[in-house]
């Protein structure tokens, strides 16, 4: 900012200064800046804003008075302004020797600045002749590697099984080496010239050891942005399978410097069988492999796939153990009746959640698909049209994320099975061989009774939570009533509990009505009835069997899970919501948030101050100027003008930014997660590679190639 102030002077001479000396030394009448750039607190205080920079300067004035043009202007110095001058060269000169010793210093402890590290590393040691080759050959293998990343090039290249015995050829990463040599690259043509033509460049270990060191170069980057914000969130998403190996792809929470909540990916973590062993290997990486302090995380949250919910749920009770602020919450990013029914501890319900995403991703596939389906649809619901163009209109999108998904799915089950079973069936060369058999599987899968009673009983179950799950998902002010009725929910809940027998009555009632729509013969599972060949005692009932194995369960781990997802921590965090003046303004300006803000106590700059702060945070808004609205989310109130004169306020509401709960209010801050999709639809699974993953997720991250480069050299000399 100094420099932008000397700049805007026209003041060459001061070009040479530091920061310091300027501040010191220096002064810049008030009259230079624009009115909008100044705070008045008194009539006798004015302060400039932290980003205040002059712009008002009459540089022409001079040239219109001709007596003034080539005047001399000469003034008589006292011998007090003589010795003050004098004193401001020997402090000048002091400083300048004092910034010559540090640097000297500094260079012999080989400690390399980001502009000018290389020089100064020359001029304290100077580079051989082979040291410098070598460091210039390393920088281009690194170059070729990032960009490698950045456009998602898989190293390998052919297969052994794809070529004739005898016949050899370069990886990818060797032909981009044999593509910058013969484009004139001189180093690596010295390096290479001599070696034999089959012979790779690069071995496999060699091109882990680089990339391992890419990818920490550029986490590193955005963690020291994380750590620089203090307080965080840790988010994971689904289990992905990566070259044959499952992991978990983790992604962080955080204000930056510009006030805007983003989430980042950061890397891929192996995923562990034993939940406990998960446990510790998260923790270990999270604190000792990333660096970052977990007594600044503020929220965590899991997105998992079927069957690992219970797995998941251990990992963040262990965190929560070690650091109980890491409060476990939903994540914005995933529905709540979807991660309900994802955490439900039934096979039944994992196999349907399964078979759902397969409808669904086969669909999405095909065009074609999608127009017969509209057909059906347009003939089922002839007498419905604005029903069957809805219905229409969600086949379009992502449905199996919905709030709704589950009533969605019974409308269309009739239009999916007619469809799926005309694709099966046509005799015709309208469809490959693939999408005939998936057609004629998935068909086989849907008319299952015990496929059907599964996605009836989740509807009727998930009805409960779904008015609630689209409160956490909507604005601010939603959030935090949503936090309200939470116990209305469980009451509901309870009393669903309470009268099973009755509410499981009309549910399979429900689910036989559509089998038998759907000509389904109504009967015990398969697998069941195998089991008790012989038991002649076993006069189970179909309804009975699934109350027991079904409708039962999924009552009591909803009600649970619910309650340890909402946790007292929780709820008092999303009660502080009503800091946002929008929701003040809904409460008639008659709030407590104190009485909850006790659990970040610790986080505030001035914990004494917080009740007569929150009391001048509500008098500001309820006592505003007709034409300002009152701002309607974390992310308006955060970017509010005069917001740093509320220092707790502000600290408080980027803490309550970064709950997962939270959603991310501008979409290209959010833009990990999905490049992150992207990244994992557009690879094959065995070309994925967790460090190019990170390199082409984050490709508009900054990398500095000589901190790789002496990274190298330092870990493997």
């Amino acid at each position: 900012r100094c420099q932008r102030w000397v700049e805007n002077c026209r003041r060459a001479d001061l070009e040479d200064k530091t920061p310091d000396q300027l501040n010191k030394h220096y002064r810049l009448c008030a009259k230079h800046f624009e009115t909008s750039m100044i705070c008045r607190s008194s009539p006798y205080r004015t302060v400039l804003r932290d980003n205040a920079v002059p712009t008002i300067f009459d540089l022409t004035s001079h040239l219109n008075n001709p007596h003034s043009r080539h005047r001399k202007r000469i003034k008589e110095l006292s011998e007090d302004e003589i010795r003050t001058l004098k004193q401001q060269k020997i402090d000048e000169a002091f400083e300048r020797e004092q910034a010559t010793q540090e640097l000297n210093e500094s260079n012999e402890q080989n400690t390399v600045s980001e502009e000018g590290g290389e020089e100064q590393e020359e001029e304290a040691v100077p580079l051989t002749l082979e040291e410098r080759e070598n460091k210039d050959y390393l920088k281009s293998l690194f170059e070729i590697l990032i960009l490698m990343g950045k456009q998602n090039i898989p190293l390998d290249g052919h297969s052994v099984d794809e070529l004739p015995e005898g016949i050899f050829t370069s990886d990818n990463f060797q032909a981009l080496l044999e593509y910058r040599i013969n484009a004139g690259d001189e180093v690596l043509r010295k390096r290479f010239e001599m070696t034999a033509v089959n012979l790779e460049y690069c071995s496999k270990t060699q091109q882990k050891q680089m990339l391992e060191i890419c990818e920490s170069c550029v986490r590193e980057e955005t963690l020291r942005e994380v750590r620089d914000s203090h307080f965080f969130s840790i988010v994971t998403d689904e289990v992905v399978d990566i070259a044959g190996e499952e992991h978990l792809p983790v992604l962080v929470r955080f204000v930056d410097d510009s006030h805007n909540l983003r989430e980042e990916f950061i890397g891929f973590l192996p995923y562990e069988a034993d939940p406990e062993i998960l446990a510790v290997k998260f923790h270990t990486t999270i604190t000792e492999k990333w660096g970052l302090n977990m007594e600044y995380c503020r929220g965590q949250a899991y997105i998992v796939s079927s069957g690992f919910a219970s797995k998941m749920k251990v990992v963040a009770t262990r965190l929560l153990e070690k650091y109980p602020q890491a409060v476990y919450t939903l994540c914005s990013a995933c529905a709540l009746n979807v991660w309900l029914a994802k955490s439900v501890p039934v096979v039944g319900v994992s196999i349907a959640l399964g078979t759902i995403e397969e409808v669904c991703c086969l669909f999405n596939q095909s065009p074609q698909l999608l127009v017969e389906l509209d057909n059906t649809i347009s003939v089922l619901f002839q007498n419905n049209e604005e029903k069957g163009n809805e219905l229409k209109e969600i086949c379009r999108s992502q449905w199996t994320g919905r709030h709704d998904t589950f009533e969605v799915l019974v409308d269309l089950m009739q239009a999916l099975v007619l469809c799926l079973d005309a694709v099966s069936s046509d005799s015709s060369v309208r469809w490959n061989n693939f999408i005939a058999g998936r057609a004629f599987v998935l068909s086989s899968a849907l008319t299952d009774f015990d496929f059907i009673v599964t996605i009836v009983i989740l509807k009727n179950v998930l009805s409960f939570t779904r008015a609630f799950g689209k409160n956490l998902q909507g604005q601010t002010s939603d959030v935090f009533f949503a936090a309200s009725s939470l116990t209305a929910v469980l009451h509901s809940l309870n009393e669903v509990m309470e009268n099973i027998e009755v509410y499981h009555e009309f549910w399979f009632e429900e689910a036989t009505n559509l089998a038998t729509k759907l000509d389904v013969q109504i009967k015990l599972p398969g697998k069941y009835r195998r089991a008790q060949q012989g038991n002649l005692d076993s006069e189970v009932t179909s309804e009975n069997y699934y109350k027991e194995i079904l409708s039962v369960p999924t009552v009591e781990h909803i009600i649970q899970e619910l309650k340890d997802i909402f946790s007292e921590q929780h709820l008092k965090a999303l009660k502080c919501l009503s800091l946002v003046p929008s929701v003040m303004g809904q409460l008639k300006f008659n709030t407590s948030e104190e009485h909850h803000a006790d659990m970040y106590k610790n986080d505030l700059p001035n914990p004494d101050t917080l009740s007569a702060e929150l009391h001048c945070w509500r008098i500001k808004w309820k006592h505003r100027g007709k034409d300002i609205e009152l701002p309607a989310t974390i992310y308006e109130a955060l970017h509010l003008p005069d917001i740093k004169f509320f220092p707790n306020v502000y600290a408080l509401l980027k803490v309550l930014c970064i709950l997962p709960v939270m959603k991310v209010e501008n979409e290209k801050y959010e833009i990990g997660r999905k490049r992150l999709k992207a990244y994992l639809k557009n690879t094959l699974t065995e070309q994925r590679s967790s460090n190019l993953a990170l390199l082409n997720i984050n490709f508009d991250i900054k990398h500095d190639l000589d901190l790789m480069v002496d990274t190298y050299i330092k870990l493997y000399p």
